[in-house]
């Protein structure tokens, strides 16, 4: 930290004469002859450390403000601080990030010569709340020399490996050259290395060739200092992007993320105005196997830097969860100095830079979602005319692919984030809706968007309709569809265990009511004919309907004549509370699932029967026929069984309690269908054993002899 401290301020040095250099040449020179730059020196045999920055520098006055401060009254508390485990991840500035010295260093030197100073002037402390300033008496050059005196347990960092790592990780984008000085070696004769004593090329004394060619040169390893450049990369999102191409983009990612799956996307935005910052985030192009582990904690990663400064790689107070996938930097002048990581979470800077990201990164995947598009205006001019549009819409080609591949692949991965992102964050609920891809009875083996599913919808249709369940080969022949499917409407067909969830919690897309066809409640648009036709129908029903309610007891919470059935003898929904056949079986076939605690979620059913089907106008037709005190014990094992297998066809499954009658009735119907008696019971088998064929005696000899040889000639052997 400290250290990542110390470039930071000197870079704001940098800064400053930077802009005056600039502004004002005639009084602190042109820029064009300064040399900016920072160089860090360490010294082993010293145990120092030297930061030397050529910036704006500091006067006598600015060392005791600025500086004194922290040596009479913060340096103690902040030491205190930190030994009792206290956020100290501070953001740099002279007088608070220079706190951080302290943890590594005895003693502080900070000698420094403004640029409008003929003087230079020598600040020392020890943290004893006192401190020392005098002139020096050395020529020094304009910037400030911070030379701190390590503690002895504080070796490691003279260490040059270690500098250039924390360098690397923290301060890599600072927008000055950041020189290392570092130890090497090289391989020289001696002649050359008492040449570089003597400082003069001596003369040697004439030899003949031969003894020049025998005679082997001696040579010694001689040690010397070079300044090597630490971050010579410019920071990918302080250039233009027209100057940028994809191949860095990939790399640039593959060095963020440290993976070499690719990217399906990225985008590189600055915003201005009431908060500044840069950002570029990427879209993954594969999820990690662990993507949904965890969910409830997992946050996006977004590595957050201030000023080009490295804050944290990890933060992940900026996007939502469902927005874990999304890998970045934001890079921001805007955030306030002196604050440490709680501090930073409740920052309303970051909340709003949180919101702007959040939007940039719903766009990305929109343009990824859209990339086929040739003419972007092109797409956003259909959405706005769509009205005028429906006629032709109503003709779209069912086969006409509506998204490229690669979006489809990319959605294959990450499409469960999108789907609780809709459940989630409702601000953004209907950017999200437009990303979202189900299959439906129109193609089941291609997904559709709910905007195409809009512009197909069919004159009269006002409802989004879904069915949600194990597979879509079940789907598409669930009785609660058939009249919707015959009447030419879509149905989305939903078989990922947030999809149902996701489609309630959404509940309308463009004013149009998302509905789901397994809840008694759905409603059919009916004409008047149609309804006192469906009264009239109930009321000739009614016997029926009332004894199967009285045989089916507590197992139903109603017995009704169905209006959505067309070849199915009848269907079991249940009511707009509680859950649904599909997410019955989600619920109870988790690991940790405990069926007690769900009661009040268990759904109240309904039987619904077709009027119209061959079987229920028979089981009306028996019922009638029924006298009091006659035997019904056969209807009624029809008429459950009936039930139980609508259940099932309606994904519903049969209830532990009841699986043993469930087989019962199935053996009883299977033997009246065979004429079989019910009293009769399983018994052993007669069958005539055949007297052996001479024949195929004669060959078994034959067979034994031939083995009996062959085992002779084996032991023989």
């Amino acid at each position: 930290i400290f250290l990542r401290e110390l470039i930071s301020n000197a870079s704001d040095a940098l800064d400053k004469i930077r802009f005056f250099g600039l502004t004002e040449p005639e009084k602190y020179g042109s820029f064009a002859d300064m040399k900016l730059q920072i160089r860090i020196t360490a010294d082993k045999e010293k145990n120092t450390l030297t930061i030397t920055d050529s910036g704006i520098g500091m006067t006598k006055e600015q060392l005791i403000s600025e500086l004194g401060t922290v040596a009479r009254s913060g340096t103690s508390s902040f030491i205190e601080a930190f030994e009792q485990n206290a956020d100290v991840s501070l953001i740099g500035q002279f007088g608070v990030g220079f706190y951080s010295v302290y943890l590594v260093a005895d003693t502080v030197t900070v000698t420094s010569k403004h640029a409008s100073s003929d003087v230079a002037y020598v600040w020392e402390s020890s943290a004893d709340q006192t401190f020392t300033i005098n002139e020096s008496d050395q020529a020094v050059e304009r910037g400030t020399v911070i030379t701190l005196h390590l503690k002895e347990d504080m070796t490691e960092f003279t260490d040059t490996e270690r500098l250039k790592e924390i360098i690397s990780t923290h301060s890599k984008f600072v927008g000055y050259p950041i020189y290392l000085e570092v130890e090497k070696e090289t391989e020289v004769t001696e002649e050359e290395e008492e040449e570089e004593k003597d400082g003069e090329i001596k003369e040697e004394e004439e030899k003949s060739d031969d003894e020049d060619k025998d005679k082997e040169k001696k040579t010694v390893t001689r040690k010397y200092k070079e300044d090597l450049v630490i971050n010579d990369s410019k920071p990918l999102w302080t250039r233009q992007p027209s100057e940028i191409e994809e191949k860095e983009y990939d790399e640039f990612y593959e060095a963020l993320t440290h993976s070499r799956d690719g990217i399906a996307g990225h985008s590189f935005f600055t915003a201005e105005g009431e908060v500044e910052f840069r950002s570029l985030l990427f879209l993954p192009k594969k999820a990690p196997s662990n993507a949904y582990a965890d969910y409830s904690k997992r946050k996006g990663v977004i590595s957050l830097y201030v000023r080009r400064v490295l804050i944290t790689s990890e933060f992940d107070e900026m996007l939502p969860g469902y927005l874990g996938f999304i890998r970045g930097v934001v890079d921001s002048n805007s955030l306030p100095l002196n604050v440490n990581r709680e501090m930073l979470q409740q920052s309303k800077v970051l909340k709003v830079i949180g919101k702007k990201l959040t939007r940039k990164a719903i766009a990305m995947i929109q343009d990824l979602a859209k990339k086929h598009l040739k003419d972007k205006e092109e797409y956003e001019d259909e959405e706005e005319d769509k009205e005028e549009k429906e006629d032709e819409a109503a003709e779209v080609d069912e086969n006409k692919e509506e998204d490229n591949q690669e979006y489809l692949d990319w959605y294959k991965e990450f499409g469960k984030f999108i789907k609780l992102g809709i459940t989630e964050d409702r601000s953004n609920q209907v950017r999200l809706a437009k990303l979202l891809r189900f299959p439906s009875t129109l193609n089941p083996e291609k997904m559709t968007s709910l905007e195409s599913y809009v512009e197909r919808m069919k004159e009269g249709q006002k409802a989004i309709y879904y069915i949600a369940g194990e597979n879509i080969a079940n789907l598409v022949h669930h009785p609660t569809i058939e009249k919707l499917t015959k009447k030419g409407f879509e149905v989305l067909l939903l078989t990922d265990s947030v999809d149902e969830s996701c489609l309630q919690s959404l509940g309308e897309f463009q004013s149009h009511k998302i509905s789901d066809t397994s809840r008694s409640t759905l409603k059919l648009d009916e004409s008047e004919i149609e309804k006192k036709k469906l009264k009239a129908i109930e009321s000739h029903y009614k016997p029926l309907t009332t004894w199967l309610k009285n045989v089916l007891g507590n197992e139903v919470a109603g017995v009704v004549v169905s209006k959505r059935l067309e070849t199915s003898p009848g269907a079991v929904v249940t009511g707009d509370y509680g859950w649904t056949a599909n997410m019955e079986r989600i619920m109870t076939n988790q690991v940790f699932a405990n069926t007690n605690n769900y009661g009040h979620l268990k759904p109240k059913k309904t039987f619904e029967i077709n009027p119209s089907h061959p079987i229920i106008k028979n089981l009306l037709a028996k019922v009638q026929e029924v006298g009091e005190g006659e035997d019904d014990s056969q209807l009624k094992d029809n008429a459950v069984l009936l039930y139980q297998t609508c259940l099932l066809s309606s994904g519903f499954p049969i209830p532990s309690d009841s699986a043993l009658e469930f087989r019962g009735r199935l053996d009883r119907l299977i033997r009246a269908g065979l004429s079989v008696p019910a009293e009769a019971t399983v018994s052993e088998i007669d069958v005539e054993i055949p007297e052996s064929e001479p024949e195929q005696d004669n060959a078994e000899g034959e067979a034994d002899e031939v083995e009996e040889v062959e085992l002779n000639s084996h032991a023989e052997l």
